[in-house]
């Protein structure tokens, strides 16, 4: 078979962007920079445009973003040692290296391995706290954080293919459009399931989070929406997705999809609390209403 360019890109294409003072600067860390930026512009651009239904300071939201961010990053980190590496025993007897970018020679590598699950359950907990500390309501929050973060995570996704990890299955024999969009991978053929998540996961959940965002009943609900639109998108991309070699499938399922099928669970709760609780307000509001008349 004659391999077209964009099938042999990896051949072309180095996963360090540049070097400064000895230390390489990946094109990942460059994406996860600018999906960190990207977040932070679009939740501003939401409160305002509809400030009624963001109500959020840009104040409070600044120094959320930097609460947040902290959450996500530790979370992400802990979340893929205790999960994913097969060193987690090691890790849990040397805590700080963890978070060291520094290998045993003193060469500076970053921080490799991140879990999404992770990072959500981190910035769930630091959400949490940082709205006790600040006495507001948490679902507002929430609200804008489901709306400004997947187009921001299409970055992250772009990130992972152009730092060539998380590779896709190996393309069938028999699979015309694999064979088109497919990438050689150590002389393998594999699926571009970084890119192909960047759609589902990245564009796709942002469509379905703007449309909900629109339907009243759904207020303080749209983390639920997140929760299962991503964990819906997440399980059908990982049918091109290869599994994590050290955890292999559970049955059909990859751990990925396990993980994706409690997410859809939890949102699911979210959204049934808020519309429950929704409903009880407006059915309080029409009574006070009836009442005064």
């Amino acid at each position: 078979m004659q391999y077209s360019l964009w099938n042999t890109i990896y051949a072309h294409f180095d996963p360090v962007a540049f070097s400064i003072f000895g230390a390489s600067v990946h094109w990942y860390g460059i994406a996860y920079v600018c999906a960190l930026i990207f977040a932070l512009f679009v939740a501003h651009f939401f409160i305002r445009i509809n400030p009624t239904r963001f109500p959020i300071s840009k104040q409070l939201l600044d120094s959320y973003f930097i609460w947040a961010e902290i959450g996500v990053i530790l979370g992400a980190r802990l979340g893929y040692v205790l999960i994913y590496d097969p060193d987690r025993f090691w890790y849990l007897a040397h805590p700080i290296e963890i978070f060291n970018p520094f290998d045993p020679y003193g060469n500076f590598i970053g921080i490799r391995g991140m879990s999404f699950h992770g990072g959500v359950v981190g910035f769930l907990l630091a959400s949490y706290i940082f709205a006790k500390i600040k006495h507001i309501s948490l679902l507002p929050l929430l609200d804008l954080v489901a709306i400004s973060v997947p187009l921001a995570y299409v970055f992250g996704r772009v990130g992972n293919f152009l730092n060539q990890e998380l590779f896709g299955r190996v393309v069938g024999e028999n699979d015309i459009f694999g064979q088109k969009i497919g990438i050689i991978v150590n002389g393998v053929l594999r699926y571009p399931s970084q890119l192909l998540e960047a759609i589902l996961e990245g564009f796709v959940v942002f469509i379905i989070i703007v449309l909900c965002s629109t339907y009243k009943p759904l207020t303080n609900a749209l983390i639920g929406v997140y929760g299962v639109s991503y964990g819906l998108m997440r399980f059908i991309a990982e049918y091109w997705r290869e599994p994590d070699a050290q955890l292999g499938l559970f049955g059909s399922l990859s751990m990925g999809q396990i993980l994706c099928l409690i997410m859809i669970a939890l949102g699911a709760l979210i959204i049934f609390y808020a519309l429950k609780n929704n409903s009880l307000k407006t059915k309080g509001a029409c009574n006070a209403s009836n009442n005064q008349s």
